[in-house]
């Protein structure tokens, strides 16, 4: 036997085993897909009526300015017929070679492929041209609400990106040359990474962006020394060993969001904002939140009030015998923080010396990107979502905020994992991303409906906890941070709520990068720098325009703006007392409890 013949029967026997993977994966795939609990049609698709009224919309600038329409069309014919032509022109006479390309840089078309294969160029140009065709016809449409014209155009980007040719693996070069290159091996690992993730997420098709076996939640993740001290149905206490001999007297609490996991804050020790607040000298308690299943469907917002931040409050005064706490707030922690603040100056309660708000809106008068999600239609389906399970599902949420960067939290990565066969790599923060949580029913539709379309706390008040809540009663010292970039809470709306907030203490730090980085962003990095600007009076672009900027993390920032509300330094405590015996080491068990298994 020929070398030859050796390596094409090696080849043969690959190829064989391959086969047989490739069925092995296909019975599991039909397996994951057939337990799956899918989300209500409302949620997966713009409604019917906002297409109706599109099409009515194009089709009465059609009739009242034809020659705009046409003009648009033609072009793109024009364009198209041209781009034909030179594609042809370039393989008679310049031997295969593509077009000059001078098509702006796109990160999804990095193969040199896409710029001298006359094939992937073709291709590439006139997905381009498709695209600005698109948005040509959105732009056009006339007589739609601005509300309605936005979630039109969110969601024909969401059509142009699902149909980049990147994505399919006919006119994908990266893709088609890996598998010739692993001679289809790497279209076997990719099939069975999708099967792991549809297998992992009950039948959902949710892209893993991190390695889940690369972390274990208390090994090395989420490590920062501590004790769970108190624990109820909606939360464990959590207080930090303290890594000074002295610490200020008022104690520190942090109040994560509940949507995602507190240890955002605690990824690893060299970028984790627990240690760092211990290590500056303080008494650090962080709530972690229940993640909720079926049980809860009946817990509202009044519930996290009363049995999360008053319960927390009233828990640390006694562990600490201190009579005021500071309290920080994330995301919708803080918007909570906040409400639960408007509460305490009713009942003349001055637990709260002071408070800090990382990433928090109040002022919900502007939707953002999220326009298209907080509309009676989607907001509807949520309803019947939350009905049916009682709980809106973590999938869902998840989907929801992937669809906002849908090429780098979807498409890049399913091409990475499903297509190139790749393993997702071992990255602490996209691993914190992928481990979700449910939300109750009855907090969901309040938050929704109240909050996010009513905008009732900032606009006449909202009644938790038998009170009329009010923005302008958030009257302690406060301390914003908000993330120039953030696409979740951004931060000229963040700013909007810390002008309406009653303070005569106002602090406000605007910090570089995004909802995550621009929080998690430790001084050893020298990373991300911010602004600040002491005249709150200001409109938001002004307010920037004139603010100071300063090189390096906020953090330090704060921590003097803290110090000056934390009283003298006393003795470091240990975590609990006797009336608070230890429950479990930190993190504890909410963090890693899956109410859906």
């Amino acid at each position: 036997m020929t070398t030859k013949d050796s390596v094409a029967g090696e080849n043969r026997e690959k190829l064989a085993a391959n086969f047989a993977k490739m069925e092995e994966l296909s019975q599991r795939l039909i397996k994951a897909l057939s337990g799956r609990q899918p989300a209500r049609d409302e949620l997966n698709a713009p409604d019917p009526e906002l297409v109706s009224k599109a099409a009515v919309g194009y089709w009465q600038e059609m009739m009242a300015n034809p020659a705009r329409v046409f003009e648009h069309q033609a072009t793109y014919w024009t364009n198209t017929v041209k781009h034909f032509f030179e594609a042809q022109q370039a393989l008679v006479k310049d031997g295969g070679k593509a077009p000059e390309d001078h098509s702006p840089k796109d990160r999804r078309f990095a193969n040199p492929l896409w710029e001298t294969n006359p094939y992937f160029n073709y291709i590439k140009q006139q997905y381009l041209m498709n695209s600005a065709a698109i948005r040509q016809a959105v732009e056009d449409v006339d007589g739609l609400e601005p509300k309605e014209k936005r979630k039109l155009a969110y969601f024909a980007q969401q059509v142009v990106d699902m149909m980049a040719p990147t994505n399919f693996l006919g006119t994908n070069p990266d893709a088609l040359e890996r598998a010739v290159q692993t001679k289809g091996e790497s279209l076997v690992k990719g099939l069975e990474n999708l099967v792991h993730d549809l297998e992992h997420n009950r039948g959902e098709m949710l892209v893993r962006l991190a390695d889940d076996d690369a972390f274990k939640i208390g090994e090395n993740i989420a490590t920062a020394p501590g004790k769970v001290v108190f624990r109820n149905r909606m939360l464990e206490l959590i207080q930090y060993t303290p890594t000074t001999e002295k610490v200020h007297a008022t104690p520190i609490v942090i109040f994560p969001p509940w949507i995602n996991k507190f240890y955002i804050m605690d990824l690893k020790p060299e970028n984790s904002l627990i240690r760092w607040i211990v290590d500056q000298g303080y008494t650090l308690f962080v709530v972690s939140w229940v993640n909720p299943d079926a049980s809860y469907r009946d817990v509202g917002m009044g519930d996290y009030i009363e049995d999360g931040y008053l319960t927390a409050f009233r828990e640390i005064k006694a562990i600490t015998g201190e009579k005021q706490v500071n309290a920080v707030g994330y995301c919708i922690a803080g918007t909570t923080l906040s409400m639960t603040l408007a509460l305490l100056k009713a009942r003349g309660d001055e637990t709260v010396k002071s408070a800090t708000f990382f990433t928090t809106l109040t002022d919900f008068s502007e939707q953002g990107e999220f326009t298209p999600f907080l509309q009676d239609d989607f907001i509807d389906g949520i309803a019947k979502e939350v009905e049916d399970n009682g709980v809106l599902r973590s999938f869902i949420m998840a989907r929801t905020f992937s669809f906002l960067r849908s090429n780098d939290l979807i498409y890049q990565p399913a091409i990475r994992n499903y297509m190139m066969g790749e393993k997702p790599p071992a990255f602490d923060l996209l691993f914190w991303n992928g481990d979700g949580t449910n939300l109750p029913a009855k907090m969901s539709m309040e938050y929704l409906r109240g909050l996010c379309q009513g905008n009732k706390f900032a606009d006449g008040g909202i009644e938790f906890v038998s009170q009329k809540l009010q923005i302008k009663d958030v009257e302690v010292p406060v301390c914003l941070i908000a993330c120039e970039t953030d696409h979740i809470a951004a931060w000229v709306d963040s700013y909007r709520g810390a002008q309406k907030m009653g303070s005569k203490d106002k602090t406000f730090i605007l910090s570089e990068s995004g909802h995550i980085a621009g929080i998690i962003n430790p001084p050893t990095k020298k990373k991300y720098g911010h602004y600040t600007n002491k005249d709150l009076s200001l409109p938001a672009a002004e307010w920037k325009a004139k603010a100071e900027h300063h090189a390096g993390s906020w953090w330090p920032r704060w921590e003097a703006w803290l110090a000056g509300r934390s009283g003298e330094m006393i003795s470091a405590r240990q975590p609990g007392d006797s009336a608070h015996p230890v429950l479990c080491d930190a993190p504890g068990t909410y963090v890693a409890a899956d109410p859906n298994a």
